[in-house]
């Protein structure tokens, strides 16, 4: 395979670079998918795969699965078309849900959240603001009407949690979103975004800027990183109120910078002192167990 035209674009070094990354991918539905193969066709070099559902005859017609892979988990039929792409990827597959496999996100430079379910989304954001770990979100509107595409990069900027709870009307975090159904706008009865889009090619435009912005990060620290506007964008397939009073067009879009809220029950400042006072008590009292010397009490105590 030749990467002659990858690597006019972006250089040898970094297309090296990016053989050497690891890419966390959960949710491999028509969305995730699309990211998997588009980031391999790139150069990146390795994944790990996340996803519990199988490929079924409703899917191929939005999906980059054909009906070859009917009947077989999602996972394995996205693998195996990065493999026909990229035969050198080295690709790792786990079927089950992001909550059963917790570990991979231990082991990958950028994550890629392609699920649908808020709670589950709940849950990777506490895991990775835990981990330092940068994770790109997308969603989909109703309809396909738009859709819109963020990075999260643990305490520069927001959390995922307080960055719903600004975007999604309705949302605000509390102690148990991780186990409660959040209903806001479009979110249904189960959780998920009640995203109905007409046509996959609704759903790639929002899963392209997603790779992209993915392989933005990747390229951090060289000369092919790109500073974005904002760490949101926003795009409208129709004509779209994305701002109040304000009609985008069709095939536009609009950068928003969603701040970091300093009260949010995530990531908030009062959670992260408190986390670090206990991450130092622990320190010490360990420091002492493991020299054998106890600490000295401070005078007058």
């Amino acid at each position: 395979m030749t990467w002659d035209r990858v690597e006019r674009l972006i250089g040898a070094d970094n297309l090296a670079r990016l053989a050497q990354k690891r890419v966390g991918i959960i949710g491999l539905g028509s969305g995730g998918g699309f990211v998997a193969l588009s980031l391999a066709m790139s150069g990146v070099g390795q994944f790990v795969l996340v996803d519990d559902d199988t490929v079924e005859h409703g899917n191929i017609v939005r999906h980059v699965a054909d009906s070859r892979y009917v009947g077989q988990p999602k996972v394995e039929a996205v693998a195996d078309l990065i493999r026909q792409r990229h035969p050198a990827a080295q690709v790792e597959t786990r079927q089950g849900r992001i909550e059963q496999h917790m570990d991979v996100l231990d082991q990958v430079d950028v994550l890629i959240v392609g699920v649908d379910g808020e709670n589950s989304k709940y849950v990777i954001n506490q895991a990775c603001l835990q981990r330092g770990l940068t994770a790109v979100y997308a969603g989909v509107y109703e309809r396909g009407e738009g859709g819109d595409v963020v990075v999260i990069r643990p305490y520069n900027g927001p959390c995922y949690a307080c960055w719903a709870a600004e975007l999604r009307e309705g949302l605000a975090a509390n102690e148990n979103q991780a186990s409660k159904d959040l209903d806001y706008g479009m979110i249904g009865p189960e959780g998920t975004l009640e995203a109905e889009p007409g046509l996959w090619l609704h759903v790639v435009r929002v899963a392209s800027v997603q790779a992209d912005l993915a392989l933005n990060e990747l390229l951090q620290g060289t000369a092919a990183y790109k500073t974005m506007p904002a760490n949101t964008v926003i795009l409208a397939n129709t004509a779209l109120e994305i701002l109040n009073g304000e009609i985008s067009l069709p095939y536009t879009a609009v950068w928003v910078n969603i701040p970091r809220d300093p009260h949010c029950l995530v990531c908030g400042d009062a959670l992260r002192n408190e986390l670090a006072a206990e991450e130092q008590a622990v320190s010490l009292d360990d420091l002492a167990q493991s020299t054998g010397v106890a600490l000295e009490e401070e005078a007058g105590e």
